[in-house]
């Protein structure tokens, strides 16, 4: 297949535009009388009624095809908003879950899936044939990037789950706007083993503790004055405000260093 370089093309094209000018010109009345009978309704109506008069006018198997067309493609973008509409909610359950279980740093599949299951506003009991599984939840969370590690819970328990940073991306992306809360009975924090937060690493911390500010000493300001490009300083002896003798190579805590010419 020969690629598209509009410098090339762009005359055979021009000259395609004219014969199909000089070919629907007499029929652009006839065009704009007619009303088809169109397959779909409203905003697809209105998207597609160009096309199925141009193949109206066309004759043939035109007209057909162009409605079979028509109804595949309008139910093939019906479900993919569906799907997508679906898993934006999933991100938004998601982070209720989080947020009822005290954001930490990951949540087991299991716990993860219970949790969703327990809400009966949402679609999840419905979802499938038994309701949302740890499966599906792969599945639907492979699109946004976020996958199920190997993760250490309570009392050395370790499982499958999801880690909290890797949803952080995806929220500020499809769900800005706050969450929706999750019913009481499903907001109970309960840290039992394998269900609740994740045990920290050896050395490391909590992720909600913030760090500890050191406040560094004091230090009083030195006085020294700048350098030329033939001047350096030396410390020689001097004698301080208490009587004490500054040795060479050595501040003086009281007096500066005396500068002078090399």
């Amino acid at each position: 297949m020969t690629p598209f370089r509009s410098r090339y093309a762009t005359p055979e094209l021009n000259a395609l535009r004219d014969k199909l000018a000089a070919c629907l010109g007499p029929l652009r009345g006839t065009a704009g009388r007619m009303a088809p009978t169109m397959p779909v309704e409203d905003r697809a109506a209105d998207t597609w009624e160009p096309l199925v008069i141009i193949a109206d006018l066309a004759g043939g198997h035109w007209p057909a095809s162009a409605r079979a067309a028509c109804v595949a493609m309008t139910r093939y973008e019906a479900v993919q908003d569906e799907q997508t509409n679906l898993k934006t909610r999933l991100l938004r359950d998601i982070h209720s879950v989080f947020e009822a279980h005290g954001n930490p740093e990951a949540l087991s599949s299991l716990n993860l899936v219970t949790t969703l299951l327990q809400d009966p506003d949402a679609p999840w009991a419905e979802h499938g044939t038994n309701g949302l599984n740890a499966y599906h939840l792969g599945r639907m969370l492979r699109d946004f990037d976020i996958r199920p590690a190997n993760y250490r819970f309570d009392k050395g328990r370790q499982a499958k789950g999801y880690a909290r940073n890797r949803f952080l991306d995806s929220w500020a992306r499809h769900c800005p706007t706050s969450p929706r809360r999750l019913p009481p009975h499903a907001r109970r924090h309960t840290r039992a083993p394998g269900s609740g937060q994740a045990a920290r690493r050896p050395g490391g911390s909590a992720a909600h503790r913030p760090a500890r500010r050191t406040r560094r000493p004091q230090t009083r300001p030195l006085t020294r004055l700048p350098l030329g490009p033939y001047h350096c300083v030396a410390s020689v002896p001097r004698r301080s405000a208490r009587g004490r003798i500054s040795s060479p190579g050595r501040s003086s805590p009281y007096l500066p260093e005396r500068p002078y010419l090399c």
